[in-house]
């Protein structure tokens, strides 16, 4: 799912189709309440680094696309959903830690750490839990898009583990969340992140 980066999504999917997997292109808005009825996969951060120049539309836009569509998305899916079904919301590291150039996006993954602790405290009682996974650097599609090419040589390299991760290396906590192998787990977040350790 994407907003209008076409010509990456083309690429990405003729990456796909190469391995012999099937990509399916979705171009929306998550921000959008309607569009949300439809599809959950999104993310929208604006690297920054001077506070001054987050204009009210950028802030507003990474908390549409962050946490607004969480709650639309939350809202249209819970009456599908029954006893035993979960719920595994992505956060990130930086609702942890904070990150300087990067305000307005940690700021919406806090909410949504607050959001799964809550949401999880009020669907226990349905037997419905929810999850988070809280990603360090992970080398996705979002980093060369937002990051200068002066960044991207150094990303994730301030980790214990001296790299940035791979998607396929965050993979497992999701599914583990979602199996019924953790089945007395709710409200809780994993932290696939190279070694950092954080608080919370």
């Amino acid at each position: 799912m994407y907003l209008d980066e076409h010509k990456d999504a083309k690429e990405t999917r003729r990456m796909e189709e190469e391995k012999g997997r099937r990509a399916v292109l979705i171009a929306g808005d998550a921000g959008d309440e309607a569009f949300c009825q439809k599809i959950n996969n999104t993310a929208e951060q604006h690297d920054q680094e001077d506070f001054i120049k987050i204009t009210s539309e950028q802030m507003e836009r990474t908390f549409r696309t962050n946490i607004f569509a969480m709650f639309y998305l939350t809202r249209f899916v819970l009456p599908h959903l029954r006893e035993g079904s979960t719920i595994v919301n992505t956060t990130s590291v930086t609702a942890y830690r904070g990150s300087e150039h990067l305000i307005d996006y940690a700021s919406t993954k806090g909410a949504i750490v607050g959001f799964t602790r809550s949401l999880a405290k009020n669907l226990a009682k349905k037997n419905i839990r929810v999850n988070g996974v809280a990603p360090g650097p992970i080398w996705t599609p979002l980093i060369p898009a937002t990051f200068p090419e002066e960044k991207l040589e150094e990303f994730g390299k301030d980790t214990p583990l001296g790299r940035p991760g791979q998607p396929v290396e965050v993979a497992p906590c999701y599914v583990f969340l979602a199996s019924d192998d953790s089945s007395y787990v709710t409200g809780q977040v994993m932290h696939p992140n190279g070694g950092e350790i954080v608080n919370g």
